[in-house]
């Protein structure tokens, strides 16, 4: 029941859509989703050969519409040419959604000055470029009927111990994405945001948990549902924010994460994974 699909075949169609990070993991889950339903989509990250790959595969499996672009969000230049790339292969645009995102676990006194700007950079300067670009181009072109959406997380608005830069740069997003809810929606651009718990992809969860790591530590025995979330079900969540369906939604947060944040505590929680996972970050 978790994997089926939520609205009607055409709940997209003739929509545009650009997924930051959509190559992989849940962004490719989500692109794939949007292009069933009829939107054409062009998916972005900084390797062209998986974008490629991706397109190619989602278009044999759906029958719909994937481009390809290389961007690197960090730099604003490059999103500009990304968004007119889109623009010339569709005509126009009509959803950014911001996905692309980076993260690890480690004690912040660890980390060098460039590890935390790294993941900044990515999420919340990556987000700002990508939003700030499309947001230009829509209420200089007159264009109405906008949405940006942005995948955010829990401890956006708790914190999070030894997951600090992420947490300080998805706050950033959060914030930015309820501002601007109320300050472009008079140009009908609206702005919501998904906060997602645990959705396990190969590629992230890899880096996040690597070695055997996955296996000693059972992330759906910290959520209240005992399960992890399966990626169709935030497909569905999203394709529902970006669709028309959603029209008066604008400036929320909705978190798809089975009640796992509202039993979290932040030291308890990373004093078990340590355990767990028999990692000793004392002096």
């Amino acid at each position: 029941m978790y994997t089926q699909k939520m609205l009607r075949d055409d709940a997209l169609k003739g929509k545009t859509i650009v997924v930051t990070g959509g190559g992989s993991g849940l962004g490719k889950a989500m692109t794939k989703y949007f292009m069933e339903l009829g939107a054409n989509v062009a998916i972005t990250s900084r390797d062209l050969e998986k974008l490629k790959n991706t397109a190619k595969e989602l278009e044999n499996e759906t029958g719909g519409n994937c481009l390809p672009l290389q961007c690197d969000v960090r730099h604003y230049e490059e999103v500009e040419k990304m968004l007119e790339g889109v623009i010339e292969k569709f005509g126009s645009v009509d959803v950014l959604l911001n996905n692309a995102a980076g993260n690890f676990i480690s004690p912040t006194e660890r980390l060098s000055a460039n590890a935390f700007d790294t993941i900044i950079d990515i999420v919340l300067k990556g987000s700002k470029n990508c939003t700030l670009a499309f947001g230009k181009h829509w209420i200089d072109k007159k264009e109405t009927n906008k949405t940006i959406l942005n995948i955010v997380t829990t401890y956006a608005w708790t914190g999070s111990a030894y997951v600090v830069p992420s947490a300080t740069a998805k706050a950033g997003v959060l914030a930015m994405t309820r501002s601007l809810a109320v300050e472009w929606a008079k140009y009908g651009i609206r702005s919501n945001a998904i906060a997602p718990g645990p959705f396990p992809t190969k590629g992230a969860w890899d880096r996040l948990l690597p070695g055997d790591l996955k296996e000693k530590f059972d992330l759906a025995k910290k959520v209240p549902l005992k399960r992890v979330g399966e990626h169709q079900e935030l497909a569905n969540l999203a394709a529902y924010l970006v669709s028309d369906f959603s029209a008066y939604v604008n400036g929320e947060v909705i978190t798809i994460d089975g009640g796992e944040w509202l039993v979290r505590d932040s030291s308890i929680y990373w004093k078990q994974f340590r355990r767990k996972c028999g990692i000793n970050w004392k002096r």
